[in-house]
């Protein structure tokens, strides 16, 4: 046998009212996280270190990451020139004096 509930209007409101006041709060974290992924990385981590446990289940933080850390170069656009370190005497390397003769292929990742 079903047991049948029937909320007074009142109740009903309440409850739309608590919905509506947790979706803005939800809202406003969401943002806040967002705007902490677009900072440096040392702002980022401070923000995320005292990030509780259940809010990792509660926000969708892969998809904002992917968004927020998207950048703006567009494919064919010219690399920006960096510094980096010679694997053979650490001594350092514009990259854009490279590539002036020659193609340059960047390749990031863990080989171990």
């Amino acid at each position: 046998m079903k047991m049948k509930i029937r909320l007074s209007d009142r109740t009903k409101r309440r409850l739309g009212g608590a919905a509506a006041i947790l979706f803005a709060l939800w809202v406003g974290f969401v943002g806040y996280i967002y705007r902490a992924m677009r900072q440096p990385p040392e702002v980022f981590g401070h923000v995320m270190a005292r990030m509780p446990m259940p809010a990792y289940f509660l926000f969708p933080f892969e998809t904002m990451w992917t968004h927020a850390r998207r950048g703006t170069i567009q494919a064919g656009d010219i690399a920006p020139s960096l510094t980096v370190k010679k694997l053979e005497d650490k001594s350092p390397i514009e990259l854009g004096s490279l590539w002036a003769e020659r193609p340059v292929v960047l390749v990031f990742g863990s080989y171990t």
